[in-house]
This record gives structure tokens, sequence and C-alpha cells, in this order.
């Protein structure tokens, strides 16, 4: 099995909202999302989408946009980006989820001997405008990823991805609490997305040796990058 991530797919097609607004990158979009995951993935590997899926206000309209993830090969595991308003509790998402995906919120999932755990994240001490509201969630986001990648440890894996939609790090590069919970359990590497127009040369290539793989859907011309080979 072969593992990919993307994140930042911002699917509309039950609440429609053209993207080609945020630069000429999202021409195409999301047509170039569906036809450039078939280039790439194949039935029995696996995909991490790593938050803002869908532009959808409501469960309804986001199931849309699941039913045309759901048509496209491998396994996809989701994670709650800061636009996914649709996202129910975690209960209810996977009671209703298409068949081969899987929702990942204050736990951890094992899919053969790969271990998958993350939290959303948020914006990080220092950050411009990080206000008293901003300091509440990061402590939330930091719990939940605590609580997930503390579920880990029952599990009998051989590879660990943690999967943020932020970045673990600060907006200066440094040190963070996600970052401090990555140096604790040493993955095999981290994914991340929600930053558009960054440049990927300019920003952490390893966290203390740990491989950091920046997977906003633009930077990689909407084709999911392989993250990991051999996983059973």
């Amino acid at each position: 099995m072969r593992v990919f991530a993307i994140a930042d797919l911002h699917l509309s097609r039950g609440f429609p909202k053209p993207m080609n607004v945020f630069g000429p990158l999202w021409e195409g979009h999301p047509q170039a999302v569906f036809s450039r995951w078939r280039e790439v993935v194949q039935e029995d590997d696996l995909v991490i989408v790593a938050g803002d899926i869908s532009w959808a206000m409501r469960l309804k309209e986001a199931m849309l946009d699941l039913e045309d993830l759901q048509q496209l090969p491998g396994t996809k595991v989701l994670l709650r980006g800061n636009h996914d308003y649709w996202w129910p509790s975690i209960t209810r998402l996977r009671q209703i989820l298409p068949a081969k995906m899987h929702a990942l919120q204050n736990d951890s999932l094992l899919i053969g001997d790969l271990a998958i755990a993350g939290s959303r994240g948020w914006d990080t001490p220092g950050s411009y405008g990080f206000g008293e509201e901003d300091q509440k969630i990061y402590r939330r986001e930091l719990e939940r990823l605590e609580l997930s990648l503390a579920s880990t440890r029952s599990l009998a894996y051989q590879h660990l991805v943690v999967a943020l939609h932020y970045p673990p790090y600060s907006a200066s590069g440094g040190p963070t609490g996600f970052t401090e919970l990555i140096d604790a359990y040493r993955p095999s590497c981290v994914v991340y997305g929600h930053l558009h127009g960054a440049d990927p040369a300019r920003l952490p290539q390893d966290w203390n040796g740990i491989p950091l793989h920046f997977v906003s859907a633009d930077v990689l011309r909407f084709r999911p990058k392989l993250i990991l080979e051999g996983a059973s």
C-alpha cells in the first residue's frame, strides 16, 4: 500500500464557489483534482485528505462532495479544516460516510500496519493577530492531538503518520506545542496544508529529522503527493 496526502480540495458541488478568484493556479478546479488523482492513485492505495474538503455549510451539501471523493481510487482518511463548517459530530459523520472513507478526530486509525493520528491544529502563539480566542482554540487542538497520539500506544503499527490542517511550527518556523508532541512520538512523517501561495522551498522540510510534507492542493497542482511506500 502506498500512502498519499493532499489538503485544501475546496470542493463545492452542493455549494458552488469558483476558486479561480484566488488565482490562475485554480483554473480548471475541481476537474483537475479528479483527473490528477486518478493519474497517480490506485485502488489499493490510501490518501490522507488534510482538511478544507468542502465549502458546504451543511452536511447534506457536503455529501455531494464526499460522494465525488468516494468515486476516486483508494481508501480516504479525512481530517477537518478551518473551512469545513459542515463537519458534524464524529459519531454522526462516521455513520454516514461512504465506503472506504474514514474520519479522524480525537483518536487514531490503524489501516494495515499504518497508524494515522492528527487534528486540525490552529494558529500558534506569535502569529499575526493571535488573540485570546485563538489561545483557547490552540490549547484545545493541542489536547485533541495529544489524545489522538496517545491512542496509538495500543496499536501494533510499523509506520505512524501525523496529519494536521495547519502547519505544526510557528509563523517564524520555531517550536510550538504541536512540534513538542511530534518530538515525543517521532512519527514517520507529518503532513499539513492550509497555506496558499507559499513557496514550499522556503518552508521547513523537516522537524528534527522528521519529514514535513506541505500538501495544499494548489501547491501540488492538484496531484496527491506520495509520502510513504511499503505500508501493508
